[in-house]
């Protein structure tokens, strides 16, 4: 699998879960990877990763950065063009799951959400804009909330993912003139540890989904790779719901 052979792509939140599967899949398919992780926790995860993709003969470099720090998002991607000499694609994938009541929502929560899921990703897609060549792409990381939200305690998250399709959509009429593509991929109820098939609460969303069941993380790795690879580059300004069918 050789598709995205002498590509370079930066994920962000690339220790587990979609963030993970991304970074192994584009690997699987010739990229070379940089991503970021946070915590402890995330470094451990994130040798593992560094191990998979350099048993698939491609380089990797994990970078500790938080997704709500500003200079800790630019430099990352300044670090993957330094390191590698190059940037083709950016992977926004970095999140974090807020949920309750919208009066129980902290400014501090509020604040530190969007910082994450909107500013990192602007932030980023800023910073590598002059790294990008023509055929560079931009894939970000939505969520299949931002389009229909079944319950409610979710306001926050929804609301955060929803600005990334206004984001897309200007990133795409921006950068088309460059030959760069910018999507957003909506994943729906995914097997990972901010939310775990055989959860409390599993039966419930696997209820609400047309197919009966939950995605793995390798379902929505597929589709960014479909984005990143050949097969994308006239897909742009788009957002794609991977979801097993939760809002047909």
């Amino acid at each position: 699998m050789d598709a995205l052979l002498g590509k370079t792509a930066l994920v962000t939140g690339g220790s587990r879960g979609i963030g993970a599967a991304i970074v192994r899949r584009l690997a699987r398919e010739g990229a070379d990877v940089a991503f970021t992780y946070v915590s402890d926790t995330g470094k451990a995860r994130a040798q593992q990763v560094l191990a998979d993709v350099g048993d698939v003969g491609r380089r990797a470099l994990p970078i500790a950065a938080d997704a709500a720090d500003p200079a800790a998002v630019a430099g990352a991607v300044r670090q993957v063009a330094a390191e590698f000499g190059r940037l083709d694609i950016l992977v926004n994938n970095a999140g974090v799951f807020p949920a309750g009541p919208v009066e129980e929502v902290t400014r501090e929560e509020l604040d530190r959400t969007l910082a994450i899921h909107v500013r990192a990703a602007f932030l980023a897609a800023q910073a590598a804009l002059p790294h990008l060549p023509e055929g560079g792409r931009v894939i970000s990381i939505g969520s299949n909330l931002a389009h229909h939200v079944p319950v409610p305690g979710i306001a926050l998250y929804a609301m955060s993912k929803s600005a990334l399709s206004g984001l897309t959509r200007g990133l795409a009429r921006e950068l088309g003139p460059r030959g760069i593509t910018a999507n957003v991929v909506h994943p729906g109820s995914t097997d990972t540890d901010m939310n775990p098939a055989d959860a409390p609460h599993a039966d419930a969303e696997r209820g609400i989904t047309a197919l009966g069941r939950y995605l793995s993380p390798d379902d929505v790795a597929a589709t960014v790779a479909h984005l990143a690879g050949p097969g994308g580059r006239n897909i742009t300004g788009a957002e794609i719901t991977v979801d097993a069918g939760t809002n047909a």
